[in-house]
């Protein structure tokens, strides 16, 4: 059975530094890359940051130089490392495991207050 377990979430001030941590267990095949995407309220989710088996990282542009993503592919573990926190990063992050299929968490609530 596949599982992805999210942590880290919380509430931060405007400028300040969050870690989430995601772990995918039961998956027997292929990881091609795993990554992050969030969605605020009302809004469509969107794509955050991906490592892929080989160690290339991408982001969205809105936050690029502030969050960092990080993975031990073996240990089918990603993280996300964000700093310089705005209201506009508020939203649920989800983690999300590309193999042939798409393996999504649960999702973590991440709060920046103004």
């Amino acid at each position: 059975q596949v599982q992805l377990v999210e942590s880290g979430g919380g509430l931060v001030q405007t400028g300040g530094s969050l870690s989430l941590s995601c772990a995918a267990s039961g998956i027997i095949i292929k990881i091609s890359a795993m990554a992050w995407y969030r969605q605020a309220p009302g809004k469509q989710r969107e794509f955050v940051a991906r490592i892929t088996g080989d160690g290339s990282t991408n982001y969205a542009d809105s936050v690029k130089g502030r969050f960092t993503i990080s993975g031990i592919n073996a240990k089918n573990t990603v993280n996300l490392q964000m700093n310089s926190l705005k209201p506009e990063d508020t939203a649920v992050y989800y983690c999300n495991v590309a193999t042939v299929v798409d393996y999504w968490g649960q999702g973590t609530q991440v709060t920046v207050s103004s």
